[in-house]
């Protein structure tokens, strides 16, 4: 490992591992090689070591006692966590656990640590970000810099000129996939905005009441999307509880690792939904959505919160996952367009949700629903993996908009904030100027739309 000697006492299994649950996975593992092909890193590379099985392996040094080089961290940290390699593995390796585990390893305290610690720089990045993007407000005060860098159109000549790709490649990786200054991530006209009520009734006749996630780059970046994800689920008879001051869900931080501070906003997520006495939770994120239904496992632990964690994971749904299960009480309109839908990650493989979003796709007349040659694969977005590991990023958005380009689609549907602000980026090409003119919509939009007998025209 560039460093397989011993660690010192307190390394190892009884430190990382107490409860032997890290080493029975990797024990798991039967090196068959399933993996290989659904893993984007693996796929652009061809490295054994930028696989998951060979990631495993690495894990298990390491649980052994080893103490990695940085070469060794740099191929944890190259893991998207897309978990395209959890249901392909036969014998059902939970390498999810495993990823998120190693994350927390390069942060954790003499003298358990087993990875380098990270660079200043890194640590300085990921403290910009985890006291950021879970924090709306905070999120907000960002938009203004950018809107006016956008407008004026200092993002593309700093761009054009290379300074902050050699000098601070981060910064560019967040100017490319920034939403443009219309509040879209493509650049089409945003849906409505305002305000959301804390409450939407039902049209109709009810059939449910359910709360509403509204999201931390949802509700700041896509307001439009958690609008028409309200007009959408009032429309099929629910009443639509959309609390005030909700909170993060923790998803960005449990995928990367950092459990103590996802359970906190767990807590308060929990908390919030208690008070709403809802039927049904409903998240239009799929990062979000695969959080909070792992909430049961996150505070299994804490006897005065897991059961409160199991209930509210047992109520969580996609949005797609919801209405799939409701089944339609409004009339769809005919929307003449052809539609690529783009799978994100934590939706098809985290939470197994694949079927139900082309259902209700399938549901609209006139609109032509078709796959993308990679539909399956990373767009590179993964959290905040886009903004740490920027170069990889921006090769699996190169090769999602080449499958876009080749699709022939007028629009790219796909359930997640991140994978639209990713694929709208690589999309528009490197310099900023529009390289494939396919807008990104999320699919509540495109349901909203339908059931609004509005023209195709408003999401193109």
């Amino acid at each position: 490992m560039g460093g397989d000697e011993a660690g010192p006492a307190g390394h190892g299994r009884e430190a990382l591992d107490p409860t032997g649950e890290l080493h029975g996975i990797v024990a798991d593992c039967v090196h068959c090689g399933f993996c290989l092909p659904s893993c984007p890193t693996y796929q652009l590379w061809g490295e054994e070591m930028d696989s998951p099985r060979g990631r495993i392996h690495l894990i298990g040094q390491l649980l052994d006692g080893a103490n990695a080089s940085p070469t060794a961290a740099e191929h944890l940290d190259r893991c998207l966590g897309c978990m395209a390699c959890v249901p392909a593995c036969p014998s059902g390796v939970r390498y999810d656990r495993l990823i998120e585990a190693a994350r927390s390893w390069a942060s954790a305290p003499e003298p358990v640590r087993p990875l380098p610690p990270r660079t200043s720089r890194e640590r300085v990045l990921r403290a910009a970000i985890f006291a950021t993007f879970p924090y709306p407000a905070r999120l907000r005060l960002l938009t203004g810099p950018l809107r006016g860098a956008q407008r004026t159109g200092l993002d593309r000549l700093v761009g054009r000129a290379g300074l902050a790709e050699r000098m601070l490649p981060e910064l560019a990786a967040a100017l490319r996939v920034a939403p443009r200054p219309d509040g879209s991530a493509s650049g089409r006209r945003a849906a409505s905005r305002g305000r959301l009520p804390e409450r939407v009734a039902a049209r109709g006749r009810r059939r449910a009441v359910v709360g509403m996630l509204t999201g931390c780059v949802q509700q700041v970046f896509f307001p439009g999307v958690n609008i028409a994800t309200a007009r959408v689920l009032a429309s099929e008879g629910c009443d639509v509880v959309i609390p005030a001051g909700q909170g993060c869900c923790g998803a960005l931080s449990l995928h990367d690792g950092r459990r103590a501070e996802a359970a906190a906003f767990a807590r308060g997520v929990i908390e919030t939904f208690e008070r709403a006495e809802v039927d049904a939770i409903v998240v239009n994120s799929a990062g979000c959505g695969s959080a909070m239904k792992e909430y049961a496992d996150l505070l299994a632990g804490d006897p005065q919160w897991a059961g409160r964690a199991a209930a509210l994971s047992e109520r969580a749904a996609d949005f797609s996952e919801f209405l799939a299960r409701l089944g339609p009480a409004a009339t769809r309109h005919p929307l003449p367009v052809t539609v690529a839908y783009h799978d994100a990650c934590h939706l098809a493989y985290a939470q197994r949700i694949t079927s139900q979003p082309r259902e209700l796709l399938r549901g609209i007349p006139e609109l032509a629903l078709i796959e993308l040659a990679d539909a399956g694969t990373c767009c590179g977005s993964a959290g905040i993996y886009n903004l740490v590991q920027p170069d990889t990023a921006r090769q699996l958005g190169e090769r999602k908009a080449a499958a876009v380009a080749d699709s022939g689609a007028d629009l790219v549907v796909s359930g997640n904030p991140g994978c639209a602000l990713q694929i709208a980026s690589a999309l528009a090409g490197s310099d900023g100027r529009s390289a494939t003119q396919v807008p990104v919509a999320h699919i509540a939009e495109v349901l909203d739309a339908s059931i609004r007998a509005r023209p195709a025209r408003t999401l193109l």
